[in-house]
C-alpha cells in the first residue's frame, strides 16, 4: 500500500495571522507577553498541549479565533507583542555597537543537545539547557551565530514511576508538525537534504530548522524515506543506543554538521564544539582544506586549529566521549587517507599518547588537539581540566596548559517568573529588558522595598506548593496509589514552610540521598510546628544507570515514611516546566556534589535570580560565588580519599547549618512579620551573583576572548590562498624539526641568592638555538613563591630579552626577576615557539627546559 502524505495548517483569520509568526519563534518562551497571549486562546488548552503555540494554533476552536478576531481587546495585545517582537529582532544590537565593522563574522556553535523550552525535548539535562541558554543570549546580543544539532524522533527519555518508586521511561514520538520547528525546502518546495558517508554507507539527512529570537538553529535528522530503518534510527534518541550508535549520530551530527551549512550557503569563520560529541566536524573541515583548497595536511590543521573553540564541559571519564580504535576504523578510516596521513595517526588525532596504540580514540583530546580556544565552565573546572589532559602536552606546567575557562550563566529572562521580572523592570529599570548588555543595573537591588519582595516571593512558593499537589496526585494515579494516598496528597506541604529545593540529573557523585545519612537527625529538623521545613525533589537517571535509579528509588520511599510524610516530596517527570516551577519557588537551593566532579552547574544560578539562597558543597560555579553575605558552604573545598568518611562529614555540616543558621534566619521576623536578615541575603545574593552568573556575560566573554580573535586568526591564516596558513605550517614544519637541537648551554645568577624587596634579581643565559633565529622562539623566566615541596606556586613569567650572538648559534639572553615581596623564590627557564600567527605557544612536545 502506497501511503501519500500532506499537511493541514490552523486556519487562523486575517487580523490573527501575526501568531503564527510569534509561535514559530522560540522568543515567546522568555516574554511573558506573548505567553499570556496564548493563554488567552484557551487557557486549557494552553496547558493541555503542555504549552506548545504551535499546538494549540492547531486544536483552539475555529469559533473562538473568529471570536477573537472580533475582540478589539485581544487585538491590540496582539498588536503590542508583535510590536515588542519586531522591535526585539531589529533594534541595534550589543554586538554591532561593542564591535562595529565585525557583522561579516558567522559563528557556527555544534551542540548534540538544546534545552530551549519544554515544547522542544531535544535535550536530557545540563548540557542541553546550557546551549539553549546560549543561543537566547546570542540573540539578545546580536552575536552573528548559527547553530546546529541533531533532531531526534523521540529525543531524551521520558521519566515515571512504579509503585515502588523504581524509574521506568516512555519515549514518546515527537510530533514535529505540531511544534515549533520548519522542514527546510528549497524554492521549488523540494525538502533540502544534504548526503553523507557512514562507513560504507550513504545515509541521506533532512534539514529543519528552529529559530531562536535572531538565531537560527539546524537540525539534521536521518528519519527519511530513502534511508534504510537502521538508517533512520540513527537520529532516533538522544543518548541512546550502543556505542556503534553513538558514532554513528557523532559523525551525523559533526560531519553532517558542516555539510548541511555550506548547502545553506553558510561558511563559518568561527566553530564552537561545545563538548566533544561533535568534534568529527574537524576532520571534515580538513578534509574540505585539502581536497578542496589543495592544502596539505599540516597547512590545513593551521586552519582548523586556529578559528576552533572547545568547551569541555565535564571532568567525569563517563562524559569524555571514547571508541575502541577498530569502531574508529569501520566507520572513518577513508579519511585517513583523504587527509594523506597514514591510519596510526589518525587515530593519533584522539589519543593522549598517539604512540600508545592500546589507547581508545577520545573525541575531548581530538577537540583539545585540533582547538586553539579551550576552556573549561568554571574557574575550578578549568583548574581540574588542566590537571586531567596535561599529557596532551608533555612538558607544559600544569598552569600553563592551554585550557582556560569560563565560567557557565543562565538566560535570566528564561528561568525568572513573571512576578519576578515585573519587579525587576520596575526598580532595575528599561535597561534590564533593553541593554542586556548593562551588568551593573544589578545594584539598583537595594531599592526594591522589602516587603514587596518577599510577598513577591511567597505568592512563587504557594504557586509551587499548589504545582506539586497536582503533579503529586497525577503521578498517584498513575502508579496506582488508594484512593487514601491520592486525597492525602491535596494537601502536602506548607505553603508558609522553608522550601528546599534539590533537583538535578541522578547520578551518584551529585549524591541526592546525602540528606538521609542520619534520618533521625533530619526527622527532628523538618518535625518543628513552629518552624516548618519541608524539601523537594525531582531529577532523572539514565535509563542504564541503576545506581542513580536506586537513589530515587530510596528517597521515594523516604517520602512514604511517616516522620516525612507530607514534608518530603519526589515529582516525577522532570523537564524544564518542573525545574522552572522549582526555582522559581523554593527558598534555599540545595547542591551537593561530590567535589571536584560538578564541572559547573547553573540550576543555583537560576534559583538566586527568584531570590533563592544558595546552600551547597564548594564546587563547580559555587567556588566563585559563595561568600557568607550570600549563601552556606558545606565544607570548606576539602577533598577527601574516603567517600563513606566525606559523606558522613559532609552530611554533618549540612545539619549543622540548617539547624544552626538556616532555619533560624528565615522564622526570625519583625513585627511586620518580614525575616529582614534573609531579604538582606538575597538582596547581597541578587547583586553579586545573578549580576554575574547569567550567559549574557558568558557569552560576551566568548565573544571577546575567543570568537572574534579566533575570526581574525582565521581571516589572517586564509587571506592570498592561505598563504599565510602556508607560511606558518612551513615554519612550525622547521622548528619542530630543528627543535631538539636547542640548548641551554649555561646560566649566570648572582651567589648570594639573597635580594631586597624591590629589587630585580638578575639572570643571564647562553642558549644555542640550534639554528632558529630570536625571533622564533620566546625564551622565558618561570618563577614565583616556592613552597615546602620546592614547587614553583602561582607562577609568572617574564621573557628575556636578545643582547648579543655568539659563535656556532649561541644568543645570550637576559631578564631581571622583579622581588615583589620576601620569602622563598624559585625560577626555571624555559625555550618557547614564538609566530605572530600562532593563537598561543604552548605545542606539544615544542618546549624545552633548562
Amino acid at each position: 500500500m502506497k501511503v501519500r502524505s500532506f499537511f493541514v495548517k490552523p486556519n487562523l483569520p486575517e487580523k490573527l495571522e501575526p501568531l503564527r509568526e510569534l509561535a514559530m519563534n522560540l522568543w515567546y518562551s522568555w516574554n511573558w507577553e506573548a505567553v499570556q497571549l496564548f493563554m488567552r486562546l484557551d487557557a486549557n488548552l494552553w496547558e493541555e498541549t503542555s504549552h506548545n503555540p504551535v499546538a494549540l494554533l492547531g486544536r483552539v476552536s475555529q469559533q473562538n479565533l473568529e471570536e477573537l478576531a472580533q475582540d478589539d481587546s485581544f487585538l491590540a495585545e496582539l498588536e503590542d507583542v508583535q510590536n515588542k517582537f519586531h522591535n526585539y529582532i531589529n533594534r541595534p544590537s550589543w554586538f554591532e555597537k561593542a564591535h562595529p565593522g565585525k557583522d561579516d563574522t558567522t559563528i557556527g556553535y555544534f551542540s548534540c543537545e538544546y534545552g530551549l523550552d519544554e515544547t522542544l525535548p531535544i535535550y536530557s539535562g545540563g548540557l542541553g539547557i546550557l546551549s539553549g541558554d546560549h543561543l537566547k543570549s546570542s540573540s539578545d546580543l546580536g552575536i552573528p551565530l548559527v547553530a546546529v544539532g541533531l533532531l531526534y524522533r523521540h529525543g531524551y527519555l521520558r521519566q515515571y514511576l512504579n509503585i515502588d518508586g523504581w524509574q521506568q521511561e516512555r519515549y514518546p514520538e515527537n510530533d514535529w508538525p505540531n511544534m515549533p520547528v520548519n522542514r527546510l525546502c528549497d524554492d521549488d518546495g523540494n525538502p533540502i537534504k544534504v548526503q553523507i558517508e557512514v562507513g560504507d554507507e550513504q545515509v541521506w539527512l533532512q534539514v529543519w530548522r528552529v529559530q531562536v529570537g535572531r538565531v537560527p538553529l539546524y537540525l539534521l535528522c536521518a528519519n527519511r524515506q530513502e534511508n534504510t530503518p537502521a538508517q533512520r534510527d540513527i537520529t532516533n534518541q538522544l543518548y541512546g543506543g550502543d556505542r556503534e550508535m553513538r558514532i554513528k549520530q557523532e559523525i551525523v551530527l559533526g560531519i553532517g554538521g558542516v555539510k548541511m551549512l555550506r548547502a545553506l550557503g553558510i561558511e563559518p569563520d568561527v566553530y564552537h564544539i561545545n563538548e566533544g560529541h561533535s568534534a568529527f566536524l574537524l576532520i571534515e573541515r580538513l578534509r574540505r582544506l585539502i581536497e578542496e583548497e589543495g592544502l596539505s595536511f599540516e597547512e590545513a590543521k593551521q586552519v582548523v586549529w586556529s578559528s576552533t573553540v572547545f568547551t569541555t564541559h565535564t571532568p567525569v571519564p563517563a562524559g569524555n566521549e571514547h571508541f575502541a580504535p577498530e569502531l574508529v576504523k569501520r566507520y572513518l578510516s577513508c579519511y585517513a587517507q583523504r587527509l594523506g596521513i597514514d591510519w596510526e595517526t589518525f587515530l593519533g588525532l584522539g589519543r593522549t599518547d598517539p604512540s600508545d596504540k592500546s589507547e581508545d580514540f577520545c573525541m575531548t583530546a581530538l577537540a583539545l588537539k585540533l582547538a586553539a580556544h579551550c576552556n573549561g565552565v568554571s574557574d575550578l573546572h578549568g583548574e581540574v581540566s588542566r590537571n586531567m589532559w596535561q599529557n596532551i602536552w608533555p612538558g607544559v606546567p600544569v598552569d600553563n596548559v592551554p585550557i582556560g575557562s569560563i565560567t557557565n550563566g543562565i538566560h535570566t529572562h528564561s528561568w525568572i517568573s513573571h512576578d519576578v521580572r515585573d519587579i525587576y523592570e520596575r526598580y532595575l529599570g528599561p535597561k534590564f529588558i533593553d541593554e542586556p548588555g548593562e551588568l551593573g543595573i544589578w545594584e539598583r537591588v537595594d531599592h526594591i522595598p522589602d516587603v514587596e519582595l518577599w510577598r513577591t516571593h511567597q505568592r512563587r512558593r504557594e504557586r509551587l506548593v499548589f504545582f506539586v499537589r497536582r503533579r503529586l496526585m497525577e503521578s498517584l494515579k498513575r502508579r496506582g496509589a488508594s484512593q487514601g494516598e491520592i486525597r492525602a496528597a491535596e494537601s502536602v506541604l506548607n505553603p508558609a514552610a522553608l522550601t528546599i529545593g534539590f533537583a538535578r540529573r541522578f547520578a551518584t557523585y551529585k549524591r541526592g540521598t546525602l540528606l538521609f545519612e542520619d534520618i533521625e537527625r533530619l526527622a527532628r529538623i523538618i518535625s518543628n510546628p513552629q518552624r516548618p521545613v519541608q524539601i523537594l525533589f525531582a531529577g532523572l537517571a539514565h535509563s542504564q544507570d541503576n545506581p542513580g535509579k536506586e537513589m530515587i528509588k530510596e528517597i521515594v520511599h523516604h517520602t512514604m515514611d511517616e516522620r516525612f510524610h507530607g514534608h518530603i516530596v519526589f515529582m516525577e517527570g522532570y523537564d524544564i516546566n518542573v525545574a522552572r516551577y522549582l526555582v522559581q519557588g523554593v527558598d534555599v537551593w540545595l547542591n551537593t556534589p561530590r567535589r571536584p566532579l560538578e564541572a559547573s552547574g547553573t540550576s543555583g544560578m537560576k534559583a538566586a535570580a527568584n531570590g533563592a539562597l544558595n546552600l551547597s558543597v564548594l564546587d563547580g560555579w559555587w567556588c566563585e560565588g559563595y561568600s557568607p553575605s550570600v549563601g552556606w558552604a558545606i565544607g570548606s573545598g576539602e577533598v577527601y580519599d574516603n567517600p563513606d568518611e566525606q559523606d558522613y562529614i559532609e552530611s554533618q555540616a549540612l545539619y549543622n547549618l540548617l539547624e544552626r543558621e538556616v532555619i533560624p534566619l528565615f522564622f526570625d521576623r519583625d513585627a511586620s512579620d518580614l525575616p529582614r536578615g534573609w531579604i538582606a541575603m538575597v538582596k547581597e545574593s541578587l547583586k553579586h551573583i545573578a549580576s554575574y552568573f547569567n550567559t549574557n556575560r558568558m557569552v560576551m566573554e566568548y565573544a571577546k576572548r575567543f570568537y572574534l580573535p579566533a575570526a581574525e586568526y582565521h581571516g589572517l591564516l586564509r587571506a592570498d590562498l592561505f598563504t599565510g596558513a602556508k607560511g606558518l605550517a612551513s615554519w612550525v614544519k622547521k622548528v619542530s624539526t630543528t627543535w631538539p637541537g636547542i640548548e641551554v648551554v649555561k646560566l649566570d645568577a648572582p651567589r648570594t641568592k639573597e635580594s631586597l624587596v624591590g629589587d630585580h634579581f638578575p639572570v643571564e643565559a647562553d642558549v644555542n638555538l640550534g639554528g632558529l633565529s630570536v625571533e622564533d622562539v620566546f625564551v622565558e623566566l618561570y618563577y614565583g613563591e616556592l613552597n615546602g615541596d620546592g614547587i614553583i606556586d602561582r607562577p609568572r613569567c617574564i621573557t628575556m630579552a636578545p643582547q648579543e650572538k655568539k659563535n656556532n648559534g649561541i644568543v645570550k639572553f637576559r631578564a631581571g626577576i622583579p622581588c615583589e615581596h620576601s620569602g622563598r623564590m624559585g625560577f626555571a627557564l624555559r625555550v618557547l615557539p614564538r609566530h605572530i600567527s600562532l593563537v598561543h605557544s604552548f605545542l606539544p612536545g615544542l618546549i624545552d627546559w633548562e
